[in-house]
């Protein structure tokens, strides 16, 4: 018989393979695996100690945050100049993974400062208000946050009806939001609101303002109390009659903000993935040390088939949601097209993280419904992955379309 050419251990330890006609290195460099030792060493050390203190008050505490500012966590995806790391997609994937497996609450209030509270500032901000807003948000000194969604318009994002008008050398926006993340102690503001006075024009009728704190007219409502990220604050805002100079549209005309959104869209459905891939993990790590732990019948309840089958569909789902995620991240830094590959990531791996927290109380038992054990918190930070850059439905809906149906 003709010896094979490839042995099947040579195959087995290929570490790249083909997806789209495009070569694949699954490994990641030295510098991403020493990045992930890094971001995974302050989360054991600093984050996971005050995860009590955080949800019995129900906020992150501001030299955490700070803290996060000095580590350069805030501008891994901005340059040098600004005082980033001028890093890729995929160092951002780990840190937000890292950051998740350790706590929800702040991983979410600092993927708002990393990306959408501060991107639009990046890209299509002035110089000055780069220098002003951008650089001391990146150093944890500044808050950023987005304000989108609407008690109308939600995953209809056309459907808001916050408006902005011209008037002479200003925008004048009258309107509400709801449910923005980190609004109470926000310095700035990225705010969608309708330009165009087509009421046809939906989504293609949204430009993006900058508004900043303590802008006459703008008011931050009460806080909206939550099941779960108890610590990651949301609230309400209300723009009355509010003023800002035309510089504070994003990309300086109008009509532009719908482009923009659309380029941003996708990252943060990688980015959300990851926050799923972090929970699924934690609720793994959980599960796997209660079931050495936890006896039953005499024997630990992790020698029975049923929770050794629980772990595996863990498991499982882990090693999936890692690849459809840092695939995902791998395609925004190769500036491919991805709206199906992103929306996959978001779609699988948010399901993934909290079909594992669902098991993890099941693995638990009764105890897993004790407000001093992990896997409730793990099983109500879950329902927060759900909603942010799409439903699972919505998305579901963007796969089928992009497969042509």
């Amino acid at each position: 018989m003709r010896q094979s050419r490839f042995s099947y251990s040579a195959i087995c330890n290929l570490k790249s393979t083909i997806m789209n006609g495009v070569l694949m290195d699954f490994s990641l460099s030295a510098q991403h695996q020493v990045f992930r030792r890094t971001v995974a060493e302050f989360v054991e050390k600093e984050v996971v100690p005050r995860v009590p203190e955080m949800e019995a008050r129900a906020e992150w505490p501001t030299d955490l945050f700070r803290r996060m500012g000095e580590l350069g966590y805030f501008g891994l995806r901005y340059p040098e100049k600004y005082g980033g790391a001028g890093g890729d997609a995929i160092l951002f994937a780990i840190f937000l993974e890292e950051l998740a497996r350790g706590y929800m609450s702040l991983a979410a209030a600092a993927m708002m400062q990393c990306l959408m509270g501060t991107n639009f500032i990046y890209r299509f901000g002035t110089e000055e208000q780069r220098e002003r807003l951008l650089v001391p948000a990146i150093r944890g000194e500044k808050i950023g946050t987005i304000a989108m969604t609407e008690p109308g318009a939600g995953s209809d994002l056309g459907a808001i009806t916050t408006r902005a008008v011209r008037d002479g050398d200003e925008y004048v926006i009258e309107g509400g939001k709801t449910w923005i993340t980190s609004a109470t102690r926000a310095d700035f503001f990225t705010v969608a609101a309708k330009t165009s006075p087509d009421p046809k024009a939906g989504f293609k009728g949204i430009d993006m303002f900058l508004v900043e704190k303590g802008t006459p007219g703008l008011t931050v409502g009460n806080q909206i109390h939550k099941v779960g990220v108890v610590a990651s604050e949301t609230s309400e805002l209300t723009f009355r009659q509010v003023r800002v100079p035309k510089e504070n549209l994003f990309g300086g005309r109008e009509g532009f903000g719908f482009a923009a959104l659309r380029e941003i869209l996708n990252e943060i459905r990688v980015m959300t993935g990851a926050l799923g891939l972090g929970l699924a993990r934690a609720a793994r790590d959980e599960s796997l040390r209660y079931a050495h732990e936890r006896t039953a019948f005499g024997r630990k309840i992790g020698d029975f088939q049923a929770i050794q089958h629980k772990l595996a569909e863990m498991e499982t789902r882990i090693e999936l949601s890692r690849l459809v995620v840092y695939y995902g991240a791998w395609l925004i830094d190769q500036n491919q097209p991805c709206n199906k590959e992103a929306a996959i990531a978001k779609y699988y791996a948010t399901e993934a993280g909290v079909a594992g927290a669902d098991e993890a109380t099941r693995i638990f038992g009764a105890y897993g419904m004790a407000m001093e054990m992990t896997p409730q918190r793990l099983f109500r930070d879950g329902r927060f992955l759900l909603y942010g850059g799409g439903t699972s439905e919505v998305l579901k809906n963007i796969i089928a379309k992009e497969m042509g149906v």
